[in-house]
């Protein structure tokens, strides 16, 4: 069955039009309804974490300054009740049930799924709004504006040590984009139920496209995955005629027919009128529920290789980009000349080699751009790695991208896989040749992407 064949079945079912109301929209009035409920949950949810962290302050002091008078046994009283309001607290904000969310009703699974409604004049009104409002230029210095687009659940990891490596995750992103003059947004919403999990993606690029008119590129980046070339640049003049850009082997994709041919853990998108339409057409299967496992079947009977589970979002991009060839792939660049992503079980245990040998700037095999921990997961309860395989990886990852920021600074980490730092230079009073020396803002090893 076709994607056209896919959507045609669900109308003749009873789905409206494409280009229709989204599903949510539909209970629209319900959400206002329920409004005032969820934000006073989410309000008494914030007091009671306040109270909670009043009462351990309170006890760190006792323990610390000594105050107060009660008996060991009230103490040990105390902290029982403490950790067991903490706990059922925690337990309550990552629960999904919530009995006031209106996104939670019934909703009519043979409506065909929009994003929002249909705009078909894109590419007029933001050339229009971008001449009428020059302080916000599309173009800063010669360079199209980037906005890199990442985020995480909203929830708390299910354990502390995931929280710590989003923390470090997040910390590396911002680092490449204040060295690149790049724009970041870190997304922990979502904005549509329905596109839950991996599919989250979607409705926030859209979202981002037509809130931002002056970005030109949306750049997706997953939070498993770090810069560990803190020098390299997207050679963004090499896509003038390409509105998506993604990693991948064009001949997995054609071929084979791989469900790995392309990664949708890092791409761009050009925020222009065909973006829009990609959206619109890749988001259909995404709807959490009966939806998504239905196309999770077309997905497993098309694509070579790919297991028996629900719609992802890459495997409904591939099939797209199979099915509709002619309508899409034109404006496709299929990028492989440097590492946008990078495998890290190949990667992270030569990181000591490449140091030897390269330097960073190349991007590629050599020094690669991303790392992307696909399969490990850090923040959840499960994994298709030993998590202390990925723990250590990512540890490695971190230190490695992060000396190429700290080697500014005169500093680097005592080992890849040590937190702790040491000098790696004297201060001097003339500070400023080290500026010209090792700021990585201004490579020494000859224009960024190039493979010497």
């Amino acid at each position: 069955m076709g994607l056209d064949n896919f959507t045609a079945q669900k109308r003749a079912s009873g789905g409206g039009a494409a280009g229709g109301l989204p599903t949510t929209t539909a209970n629209g009035r319900a959400r206002t309804m329920f409004s005032r409920g969820r934000q006073i949950n989410k309000t008494f949810n914030n007091i009671k974490i306040t109270i909670l962290c009043g009462f351990v302050t309170i006890l760190v002091l006792r323990g610390t300054m000594g105050i107060g008078n009660l008996g060991s046994s009230d103490a040990d009283a105390v902290n029982k009740n403490l950790i067991e309001e903490t706990n059922r607290v925690l337990k309550e904000i990552r629960s999904d049930n919530d009995p006031d969310d209106p996104a939670d009703l019934e909703i009519n699974p043979n409506a065909t799924y929009t994003l929002g409604p249909k705009i078909s004049n894109w590419d007029l009104e933001r050339k229009v709004w971008l001449s009428q409002n020059p302080e916000f230029p599309n173009f800063v210095n010669g360079k199209p504006r980037i906005l890199l687009l990442t985020g995480s659940p909203p929830n708390p990891c299910d354990n502390s040590i995931g929280d710590h490596y989003l923390l470090k995750g997040i910390k590396n992103k911002i680092d490449y984009c204040r060295i690149h003059g790049i724009e970041i947004v870190y997304n922990m919403a979502h904005l549509d139920k329905e596109l839950a999990g991996y599919w989250a993606k979607l409705p926030m690029i859209r979202r981002l496209m037509l809130s931002h008119p002056e970005i030109e590129w949306i750049w997706w980046l997953d939070s498993d995955a770090m810069f560990t070339d803190m020098v390299f640049q997207i050679p963004l003049s090499k896509y003038d005629k390409h509105n998506l850009v993604i990693h991948g082997y064009p001949d997995l994709l054609f071929d084979r027919k791989s469900w790995i041919a392309l990664n949708t853990g890092s791409f761009l998108f050009r925020n222009c009128q065909w973006s829009l339409d990609l959206l619109d057409a890749w988001a259909p299967m995404g709807p959490k529920g009966p939806i998504r496992e239905e196309a999770g079947k077309i997905l497993t009977a098309n694509l070579k290789g790919r297991p028996a589970f629900e719609a992802d979002d890459q495997s409904a991009l591939i099939y797209l980009l199979l099915s509709q060839k002619d309508q899409w792939m034109d404006k496709v660049y299929i990028e492989n000349q440097y590492y946008l992503h990078g495998y890290w079980a190949g990667l992270v245990d030569r990181y000591e080699e490449m140091i030897e040998k390269y330097h960073p700037g190349l991007g590629d095999e050599r020094w690669p751009f991303v790392t992307h921990f696909v399969g490990c997961k850090p923040c959840g309860s499960y994994g298709d790695y030993p998590v202390e395989r990925c723990l250590r990886s990512m540890e490695r990852a971190f230190n490695f991208a992060d000396n190429q920021v700290l080697n500014l600074y005169g500093f680097g980490h005592r080992g890849l896989l040590s937190p702790k730092i040491k000098r790696t230079r004297n201060e001097t009073v003339t500070p400023l040749e080290y500026v010209d020396q090792f700021d990585i803002r201004r490579p020494v090893h000859g224009n960024s992407g190039s493979r010497s």
